[in-house]
């Protein structure tokens, strides 16, 4: 608003400095600078004097009327110009400050989206997501170590297991043998003691 009235300041000293149609009258009484004031002025001077009256001539007066209405009218129309520029400027300015806002805030989603990485959908900071990721790799990497640990005590159970097992065939296989010989051994005997049952003369 401020704005519009400087504008209509300006404008008013603008058109009251411009040239209106000249008052009718000889050369010798045309004014240097025909403005609305001096044309006031020039109708008073040039019209004569009575008492404390001056007769001012009908035309003279006219076209002095015609001249006013005519600088009121363009000066009416200047503001009218001047407002729609007024108004079409703070249009303009708002439609900046829009784009401006907008453009703030595109960047910094921009930002904010190449400061962060989706995860299953999740929006995290790439500090975030780092210290995830490191965290999973370390129990990850622990759970390795578990694993191996606990592989390399199975295999040495198993391979401890797997030898007492051979031992316990080996042994059982002696044995096996060892009964099978005292087994045949049981059965010659046995054939012997019939051999002589069947030698002996009965009585």
């Amino acid at each position: 608003m401020n704005t519009f009235k400087i504008s209509l300041i300006i404008a008013l000293f603008t058109l009251t400095g411009l040239s209106a149609q000249e008052v009718d009258n000889v050369p010798s009484e045309e004014p240097k600078i025909n403005t609305i004031n001096q044309q006031f002025t020039d109708l008073f001077e040039n019209s004569n004097s009575w008492e404390e009256y001056k007769n001012i001539k009908k035309n003279l007066y006219l076209k002095l009327q015609q001249n006013t209405v005519d600088s009121i009218s363009s000066l009416k129309q200047t503001i009218s110009t001047l407002q729609q520029e007024i108004d079409s400027k703070q249009s303009s300015v708002k439609e900046l400050n829009d784009s401006l806002a907008e453009t703030k805030n595109t960047l910094s989603s921009t930002i904010d989206e190449k400061d962060s990485i989706n995860f299953f959908g999740i929006p995290m900071s790439k500090v975030g997501y780092m210290t995830m990721m490191w965290a999973i790799v370390g129990v990850l990497a622990l759970g390795l170590v578990l694993f191996i640990y606990k592989y390399k005590g199975s295999n040495a159970h198993t391979q401890e297991a797997q030898k007492k097992l051979n031992e316990t065939e080996i042994e059982y296989d002696e044995y096996r043998k060892k009964a099978l010989e005292k087994e045949q051994k049981m059965g010659r005997m046995l054939q012997d003691e019939r051999n002589k049952a069947l030698k002996s003369p009965k009585k």
